[in-house]
């Protein structure tokens, strides 16, 4: 054979070789982030958990082979940039599923969704965004193409009174414990606001009027006055870590000695960083595991960690865990519909229904066990409720803080959430 020949030869061979990669089919997925916002304290650790995942997938040989092929758009928390980005993954090649973000902008697009068949993999848990029949008592319309990732923020409130009613009991006080509820006017905070009142009034409380702080960070010392003034026993933080950082720092200064509860975007290892001894006794919703914690899932969580942080040096916030799960639980829907029609998005959609407490695979005790049915996507009824603990000066490297407990994270409730019909939506 001439040189030429073999030339030729070993050009087809390699032809040959790469054409079943340059063939391989893909899965579009669009990805929504907020890396700029309002709420960017916390969307960065999950995006980021979200966007390795994804990698994490593809390197592991996809959805039954196929690669994910997603588009992340930081839309800045503001809804007209969620609308052009669903403008832009709707028409083709058409996304077979999103990764959303915020309340405004996913119930913004429920119709949109709806319209066109694609699964929505909700970061907000508004309650009306688990109700997939429209027959809630509180629900606009119909989201049955939405899939919260989380308890809805109703339910997650319910289980803190849960633990809140038990907490008094224990101090062994009487009489009615005062609760407010604390939040901008916006529509993620005020999300469970009504059902939270109601629920406390139902167990007990009494429920004083909601007071108003915004998203945005800023001089909270008058919210905190007036909290001080009402005697409240518990409160409510509707608001994301940022704000609630402020809060609970203004509220510290002033001397404030209400019991502090937040909701699952309200808290986290940075926060507390943040907050330092102000967030201290701070108890919230967590939502999954935290990271080192001694379940067969962590091995998985560790390996996608090393996506973006090859050394594995990084300590990732509970947040980054929740990204990680969100992912997995749309693959596995995915990889369902691929063999059962196609992967399209009524097919994903019927993926979500095939188990029950159901948990990725490699992600045992990592991700929390998830309930969809056709007829309520309120998928995440038991709530594990931690308490915040900072002994000292927050300066240190997360990492190391985490490492000596300066800063610590414990799990002191277990909630079970009933599914009641007349809690649909609400």
């Amino acid at each position: 054979m001439t040189i030429r020949a073999r030339l030729a030869a070993s050009l087809l061979s390699v032809l040959a070789l790469a054409a079943p990669a340059v063939a391989r089919a893909q899965v579009p997925v669009g990805n929504l982030v907020d890396m700029t916002g309002d709420t960017a304290i916390v969307s960065k650790e999950y995006s980021q958990g979200k966007i390795d995942a994804l990698a994490w997938i593809n390197r592991n040989g996809g959805v039954n082979g196929k690669r994910i092929d997603a588009d992340t758009i930081d839309y800045g928390y503001a809804v007209p940039r969620a609308l052009a980005a669903y403008k832009k993954w709707s028409t083709a090649p058409k996304v077979t599923a999103i990764q959303g973000w915020g309340t405004a902008d996913t119930e913004a697009l429920v119709d949109f969704v709806n319209k066109d068949r694609i699964p929505y993999y909700s970061a907000s848990y508004s309650a009306p965004l688990a109700d997939p029949t429209g027959k809630g008592p509180l629900s606009k319309r119909a989201a049955p193409y939405n899939f919260p990732m989380g308890p809805t923020y109703s339910d997650g409130l319910r289980a803190l009174l849960q633990w809140a009613e038990e907490d008094w009991r224990k101090q062994g006080k009487s009489g009615k414990p005062k609760y407010v509820h604390m939040g901008d006017n916006h529509p993620y905070p005020n999300a469970p606001k009504r059902a939270g009142e109601e629920y406390a009034k139902e167990r007990g409380f009494e429920v004083l009027p909601a007071i108003q702080y915004s998203l945005t960070p800023g001089d909270f010392r008058a919210q905190c006055l007036t909290l001080k003034e009402t005697g409240a026993d518990y409160a409510f933080l509707a608001n994301t870590s940022d704000s609630n950082i402020a809060l609970l720092k203004a509220c510290a200064a002033l001397g404030v000695k209400t019991q502090m509860m937040a909701n699952i975007w309200g808290m986290d290892e940075n926060a507390m960083k943040a907050a330092g001894e102000a967030a201290d006794g701070v108890v919230w919703v967590m939502g999954a595991a935290k990271w080192g914690d001694d379940v067969p899932g962590m091995k998985t969580v560790r390996a996608v960690s090393k996506i973006s942080d090859p050394q594995g040096t990084a300590y990732r916030a509970v947040h980054y865990i929740r990204g990680i799960c969100a992912v997995f639980f749309m693959k596995e829907a995915m990889a369902w519909a691929d063999v059962n029609g196609g992967i399209t998005g009524p097919n994903i959609k019927k993926g979500m229904y095939q188990k029950k407490d159901w948990v990725p695979a490699g992600l045992e005790g990592a991700c929390p066990p998830g309930t969809w049915s056709e007829n309520d996507h309120r998928a995440f009824t038991h709530i594990a409720i931690y308490r915040a603990t900072v002994k000292g000066s927050t300066d240190a490297p997360l990492p190391d803080l985490m490492r000596t407990g300066t800063i610590t994270m414990t799990k002191v409730y277990q909630a079970d959430v009933p599914r009641k019909s007349d809690w649909l939506g609400w």
